[in-house]
């Protein structure tokens, strides 16, 4: 749809991260992330789990089951869950930081701390959403890791690796993923109205990027429809994203 706003793009973009999962549970942070874990669940992917934060499972808007929060851990450690976290920051191998700003040991901002974040990428598939897109963001080195790379997974070595898995990464700008023979970050597609320079000035190092590079695809009539009408009437998504 031509007349889709940046943010219901991004909404879109989420929802394919979670594309030919299954029956596996997935956990959105932030509005758009859970908007596109949602509109998944909804359309072409019906078996995945969603709680409402806490331990009831939903499909759509309807109550379905219960997960009790010691379930969780049940689904992690099996692989079963595939989370769209935060980052802070990023390195072109995935590492992510979502600690703190500058030197561990003295450092300029405290962040959240490691949270789940290393549980997470060693377990089961982890996507990213960073909603400002910036050489700040994107970074040659993290300051601290909270989530694994593909760099430090390889150094791990099977079998502590076999579950690790950075699917992607969505912005405010583009998609980027890992589908490269090192496994460094790759510009997979930019959002219509973003031009590939736009995503390279806006990176602290530089990306692979393909002879062609396809623009992220819109939302369809009837996913602008569950979008707009009934996942987030009053339009809190294109607040995320200026």
């Amino acid at each position: 749809m031509s007349d889709a706003s940046r943010a219901e793009v991004c909404v879109v973009a989420c929802a394919e991260a979670w594309r030919g999962d299954g029956a596996i549970l997935a956990s959105p942070t932030g509005l758009i992330p859970r908007l596109g874990a949602r509109l998944a669940q909804l359309t072409f992917a019906p078996g995945l789990l969603l709680t409402d934060g806490e331990a009831t499972l939903l499909h759509g808007d309807d109550e379905e089951g219960w997960l009790p929060y010691r379930a969780v851990f049940q689904l992690v450690a099996a692989g079963s869950r595939h989370v769209m976290m935060g980052a802070s920051q990023l390195d072109r191998y995935g590492n992510q930081n979502i600690s703190c700003i500058g030197d561990w040991a003295r450092p300029t901002s405290q962040l959240l701390g490691v949270r789940g974040a290393p549980g997470n990428t060693i377990n089961h598939a982890t996507s990213y959403w960073v909603p400002r897109h910036s050489p700040r963001a994107f970074v040659e080195r993290v300051d601290m890791v909270s989530g694994l790379g593909y760099d430090r997974a390889a150094a791990l070595g099977a079998p502590a690796n076999r579950f690790h898995e950075i699917r992607v990464v969505v912005t405010d700008l583009a998609v980027l993923d890992f589908a490269t023979p090192e496994r460094s970050m790759r510009l997979r597609s930019v959002h219509p109205g973003v031009q590939v320079a736009d995503v390279l000035a806006a990176t602290g190092f530089a990306p692979a990027v393909p002879d062609e590079v396809p623009e992220t695809r819109s939302p369809t009539t009837a996913e602008l429809a569950l979008i707009r009408d009934r996942l987030d009437p009053e339009g809190l998504r294109n607040k995320e994203i200026r």
